[in-house]
């Protein structure tokens, strides 16, 4: 039988501004370890440390954009789009534009904060 999931839950982000995650599917709301699948709402001016993570993770950006430093260069990610980082890239997350950004994050295996390798 399906499962409904009624409501996501709020798990707390890393950065300098506070961000709203509202994970549906995953560790923390659903017992997912395989997959886990996030809205995010990144207000103007969040960045985050520098991440190595273990999982694959696709973001789909809903509104706003989101900015994506890499080893090797940067994306402006808008509306519309997506990127793809693959487990071990260094990634950093920041949506320093007006509108801040909302957007999808799917990862696979599922977001777990032992496995992100955040910079120090």
């Amino acid at each position: 039988m399906p499962r409904l999931i009624s409501a996501p839950a709020i798990v707390e982000a890393a950065g300098n501004k506070p961000k709203r995650i509202e994970e549906y599917a995953g560790r923390v709301n659903s017992g997912h370890s395989t997959v886990s699948v996030a809205r995010m709402v990144s207000p103007p001016g969040w960045v985050e440390p520098g991440q190595r993570p273990d999982f694959e993770e696709i973001t789909v950006v809903l509104a706003g954009s989101l900015h994506v430093e890499f080893e090797g260069g940067e994306y402006e990610v808008k509306a519309g789009q997506a990127v793809v980082t693959l487990p071990g890239e260094w990634v950093r997350y920041s949506t320093p534009g007006p509108a801040g950004a909302q957007y999808i994050a799917v990862c696979v295996p599922a977001f777990s904060p032992a496995t992100v390798h955040r910079d120090e």
